[in-house]
C-alpha cells in the first residue's frame, strides 16, 4: 500500500491513500499496518509520509560513488544523523541557508528505510522483518558545513531545516520484496544528474538495519537513509550546487517521484 500523510482543509493531519475516486483516509499505524476507509479528504499540503523519530544517514555506501569521491570502500557502514526538523514532504521547498551561509548545497537521491517495530541486536538474516516500508529521500547536504566548518562531523551540514525531503509515499514492505534492486535517479531542472540502482550498495539494506541495531534500540519510525549513488554536485567538474529557483525531482522505482523547489532562506 502507498500511504500519504497530509494536512487537510480543517488543518488536521491525516494519513490517506490515492484512489481513482480521490484521496481516501487511511486508518492504522506502522505497527499495525493501514486500511483504506471510504472517507474522502482534500489534501492541502503533503507532509513527510512518516513522522521520523530518528534519522540516520549512511555515507559512502555506493561503490561508484566512493570511486568518484576518491575514497576507499569503508570496512563498516559510515553513520551520521540528521535533525528531525530537516524532514519535509513532497512539493515543499528546500531553503538554502543564509544565516549560517552555504553556497555549496548538494543533492543526494537515497532509499529511505522505515523501521516498523522495536529491534535491537538483530541478525541481518532477520532484519527485513523489522522494516515497515520505504520512501524516496533526498539527503540534501551543505558541503562546506559538512567538511570544512564542522570539526570533521557531518551532522551540521546535513541538518539544516528542509534538508531531508521524504515522499511522496510511504510504500509498505510487502510491495518491495527486494529493496536492493530498485532503479533510482535525480533530475535537476530537467537534467538527469544521478542514475543508478540500489544493487550498487556496499552494505545492503538488511546489513545496515542489523548494524544500526547493534547495542542500540531502533524504535518504530526510525528512518535510515541508505547512501547515494554517483553524480552528486560536489563530484562534478566544475561542481554543481543548488541555487535559488532550481527544481529537484528525486525518483525511486516502485516508490515514487519526489519534487522539491529550491529557494534562499529569508532572514
Amino acid at each position: 500500500m502507498k500511504i500519504l500523510r497530509v494536512t487537510t482543509e480543517s488543518n488536521q493531519t491525516a494519513y490517506c491513500v490515492e484512489t481513482e475516486k480521490g484521496f481516501m483516509r487511511a486508518e492504522g499505524s506502522l505497527e499495525t499496518g493501514w486500511t483504506a476507509s471510504t472517507t474522502e479528504i482534500n489534501p492541502l499540503k503533503f507532509l513527510p509520509p512518516i513522522a521520523p523519530v530518528a534519522i540516520f544517514a549512511i555515507g559512502l555506501n555506493y561503490r561508484e560513488h566512493a570511486v568518484e569521491m576518491g575514497q576507499k570502500f569503508p570496512e563498516h557502514p559510515v553513520v551520521t544523523a540528521k535533525n528531525l526538523s530537516s524532514a519535509i514532504g513532497h512539493k515543499e521547498t528546500v531553503y538554502l541557508p543564509r544565516f549560517l551561509k552555504s553556497d555549496s548545497v548538494d543533492f543526494e537521491v537515497e532509499l529511505a528505510v522505515v523501521i516498523g517495530k522495536p529491534c535491537k541486536n538483530i541478525l541481518a538474516a532477520n532484519a527485513l522483518d523489522y522494516v515497515a516500508g520505504y520512501m524516496t529521500a533526498n539527503d540534501v547536504s551543505a558541503r562546506d558545513w559538512q567538511k570544512i566548518y564542522s570539526g570533521g562531523q557531518w551532522v551540521r551540514g546535513k541538518s539544516f531545516d528542509t534538508f531531508c525531503p521524504l515522499g511522496p509515499y510511504f510504500v509498505t514492505a510487502d510491495e518491495i520484496p527486494n529493496p536492493n534492486d530498485l532503479n533510482m535517479s535525480l533530475e535537476l531542472n530537467g537534467e538527469v544528474m544521478q542514475s543508478s540502482n540500489t544493487s550498487d550498495m556496499i552494505f545492503d539494506v538488511k546489513t545496515l538495519v542489523a548494524f544500526l541495531s547493534g547495542s542500540t534500540t531502533l524504535l518504530p519510525g526510525t528512518v535510515i537513509l541508505t547512501g547515494t549513488p554517483p553524480g552528486v554536485g560536489a563530484a562534478r567538474k566544475p561542481p554543481v550546487y543548488l541555487k535559488d529557483g532550481d527544481q529537484m525531482v528525486t525518483i525511486i522505482e516502485s516508490i515514487g517521484k519526489l519534487e522539491n523547489p529550491i529557494k534562499e532562506e529569508s532572514l
